[in-house]
This record gives structure tokens, C-alpha cells and sequence, in this order.
């Protein structure tokens, strides 16, 4: 767990992308020397970017810099998701924060084997031999990690899975379910399309925006996790179409 200056540094970064170290210690009133400190750490454990002089959260699709936004909330998620799995069971990991967060919690508790598009999530686990970690075949997104693809839905054609966890990038009453790149889309749907159970996860900053292309409707999935201050509105919603809502 993170202390409160390192939580604070991380809504810093979410709100102005990019900082220094100077700034940092002016704001919360520490050294520079213990700022460098909790910058080394946040950036090994994978929540930022340093610079010369500072910090960085830039790219939208990189996992390394999302991570760091909403990190708490998107921990809270990923550990309360993490007890919907059971012992033994197959799950595939799309790509997404929350679902990074997610495979960590799982693979510390339980022994699943784990399937998934994302090579960074893979990666998570580079250092776990006990992991049983199963990437599927693609063309490679370098900037998100993903694989994508024809040879992606082939597959995902050849395995049987018990739960699907699908990432988002917006969602909204007409729009539904939205992500921003339309191979990655593709992908998801034919994921949702394949899985006996489908959860979509992610932090409440993305509902009410609507991305590029839409995914499925609430009517399509089975269960929703997201942090409890998700609005009312929405939740009276999701909850009238029938979905399990899962807040942390």
C-alpha cells in the first residue's frame, strides 16, 4: 500500500501530467530528497515515469503511466474483483489499469491460469515461475501492449472461458460501452461474445464519456466493478438492465 504523499504525488501527476521534484517538495512540504525517494519507488512499482528532475505520466494508452491515476480507487476495484475468482478457474485479462491491478491480487491468493491480449500484464509475472500465464497470438499495439487481429480471434476460439475481465474507456446510456482504438474493440466484443461470464472493470472517471466505438450494452454482460462513487444515476441504471454491480 501506498503512504498519503505518495498517493498525493500520484493525483498530482493525474492532474498536470508531468512535474518536478522541486514542486513536489514545495507542495507537500518535504525535502527533495524524500520526493526522489517516493519517486524511485512509485516508478518501480510501475505507477509513473522519472524524468531528469521530476516525473511524468504522459501517454493515455501506455499502462505504465495510467496506472498511476485513480490508483487507489483502481486497487480498491481490483481487490474486491479479485474474490468473484475461484481456485482453478480460467480467466482471460483483456488490457486496462484495473486489469493489471487485478492479475496482481489474484495471482498473490489464488491459482488460476490466467489468459490474456495484454504482453504487459504478462510481464507482471515474468519473475513468478509458479504463474501459468497463457498470451494470445496478434498483431502487436506497441504503445498499449496489445495483441490484436484475425490470429487473435482464432485464438480465442481454441480455449474455454470461465470469466472474461474487459476494460473501458467510456461508457454512457446511448453510447454503451466504448473504447478508443477500434482493433482493440473488436477484440473485446468477440471476447464477450465467447465467455460464460463477462465483468467490465473500471474506475468511475469514465462513465459518462463516450470514446470511438462501442463494445456491447449493459444487456450484454453480466457484472460490473467499478469504486462506490460511481453516481446515482448511473447505478439505478445498471441496476434496472439487470447487471450485477460490484462497487469498492
Amino acid at each position: 500500500m501506498l503512504n498519503e504523499r505518495q498517493n498525493r504525488i500520484l493525483e498530482i501527476l493525474g492532474k498536470n501530467d508531468k512535474t518536478s521534484v522541486n514542486t513536489l517538495s514545495e507542495i507537500l512540504s518535504v525535502s527533495s530528497v524524500t520526493i526522489r525517494q517516493d519517486l524511485n519507488f512509485l516508478e518501480g512499482e510501475g505507477l509513473l515515469k522519472r524524468v531528469h528532475g521530476g516525473a511524468v505520466l504522459k501517454d493515455a494508452d501506455d499502462l505504465v503511466n495510467r496506472l498511476g491515476v485513480n490508483y487507489e480507487k483502481k486497487l480498491r476495484i481490483a481487490k474486491k474483483v479479485s474474490s468473484c475468482v475461484n481456485e482453478g478457474e480460467t480467466i482471460l485479462i483483456e488490457s486496462g489499469s484495473v486489469n493489471v491491478l487485478l492479475a496482481r491480487e489474484l495471482l498473490k491468493i489464488k491459482k488460476v491460469t490466467i489468459i490474456t491480449t495484454n504482453v504487459y500484464i504478462a510481464r507482471q509475472f515474468r519473475k513468478n515461475e509458479q504463474a501459468n500465464i497463457i498470451i494470445l497470438g496478434g498483431i502487436y499495439q506497441h504503445d498499449s501492449e496489445t495483441l490484436v487481429g484475425k490470429m487473435t480471434k482464432t485464438c480465442i476460439d481454441q480455449i474455454n472461458i470461465d470469466k472474461a475481465f474487459i476494460g473501458i474507456d467510456g461508457y454512457t446510456t446511448d453510447s454503451g460501452f466504448t473504447l478508443c482504438d477500434l482493433f482493440r474493440a473488436e477484440i473485446s466484443s468477440y471476447i464477450i461474445q465467447k465467455a460464460q461470464d463477462v465483468f467490465i472493470i473500471s474506475d468511475s472517471s469514465k462513465f459518462g464519456k463516450t470514446e470511438l466505438t462501442n463494445i456491447c450494452f449493459p444487456a450484454d454482460i453480466h457484472h460490473i466493478a467499478t469504486n462506490n462513487d460511481l453516481s446515482s444515476m448511473y447505478q439505478n441504471e445498471l441496476k434496472k438492465a439487470g447487471v450485477d454491480l460490484i462497487l469498492a
